[in-house]
């Protein structure tokens, strides 16, 4: 364990089980029906976790996300539970660790598709635009500039890949195969009328939210929630309002940042990644302790 006031590489807790470590997330079993998810300072780019931790971004992400969950709610049930993180540890030290950056969620079972909303054609649409004039199957209007709002949001679905490897884009009918044709449309019109709710509130702060992705999970019954993290600049690509232009990447809150540098290191997108420059994760944690700021105003 790395930890510090505001820095949690990886939580160390003995007094419930550790059930998986993702990207960014710890998860703990807590009973049967419900799990403890610790969101760390790790920082993932380009699918690969990365030696440097980010001071502080957990706790920006829990805030952030649990703003969003509660602004939302009245769209689509979420995974809170309304457990105190800290009731479900026995130790102060454990309790030091996950302090403001943990859920008590619902165990439920995750959707095997990452739900994309794009509301601008940037990153990897804008570069399958420009091949095939599409993004996953969705023919998009001729002539269109980097960073151009699109006519109306787009759901471009990907699948769910591992740790060390790419999400692939898919189309929709891809997506009715892996979800069913029922749950792929409810998860398609959820996400798109989450992102643009949220989307319409954050360009009254300052922000526009250029694209998302959301994850969803199901009930015994069948039933759909949101899960995961919502809308934080590690789901999210956020730019300043003030600053954007089409024709090319505007600046941005979100992890953007991080990938840009270490584009220019011609780094090969494999394990090990570089370790971060000190001037670089300030920038970083600034950003994104500048979006919660804007949005949730904390």
């Amino acid at each position: 364990m790395t930890r510090s006031d505001t820095l949690l590489f990886q939580s160390n807790l003995t007094s419930v089980p550790l059930q998986h470590r993702g990207k960014v997330r710890d998860i703990y079993s807590v009973d049967e029906d419900k799990l403890l998810i610790v969101q760390t300072d790790r920082l993932s780019a380009f699918d690969v976790v990365l030696p440097t931790p980010v001071p502080g971004k957990g706790k920006v992400l829990t805030a952030l996300s649990n703003f969003w969950f509660h602004k939302l709610g009245h769209v689509i049930s979420n995974h809170l539970t309304g457990v105190a993180p800290e009731s479900v540890v026995k130790k102060d030290s454990e309790r030091e660790q996950i302090a403001g950056r943990a859920f008590v969620v619902r165990r439920l079972k995750p959707l095997p598709v990452e739900a994309i909303v794009r509301g601008y054609i940037v990153g990897s649409g804008w570069k399958e635009y420009l091949k095939t004039g599409k993004v996953c199957g969705i023919l998009l209007p001729a002539g269109l500039k980097e960073a151009q709002k699109l006519p109306q949001p787009i759901f471009t679905p990907s699948t769910k890949a591992p740790a060390g490897t790419h999400d692939e884009n898919i189309s929709f009918a891809d997506a009715e195969k892996l979800l069913g044709k029922k749950t792929a449309a409810k998860v398609r019109d959820t996400s798109i009328r989450l992102y643009s709710e949220a989307a319409e509130y954050a360009a009254k702060k300052g922000i526009i939210i250029a694209d998302t992705k959301f994850e969803f999970g199901l009930d015994d019954s069948g039933k759909l929630y949101l899960i995961d993290e919502v809308l934080t600049p590690d789901s999210s690509r956020f730019w300043p309002a003030d600053q954007y232009q089409t024709g090319m990447s505007p600046p941005s809150f979100d992890k953007q940042f991080v990938r840009d540098w270490l584009e220019a290191q011609h780094w090969n997108k494999k394990p090990p990644a570089p370790q971060l420059p000190a001037d670089v994760l300030e920038k970083t944690a600034g950003k994104y302790r500048q979006a919660l700021r804007l949005l949730a105003g904390n």
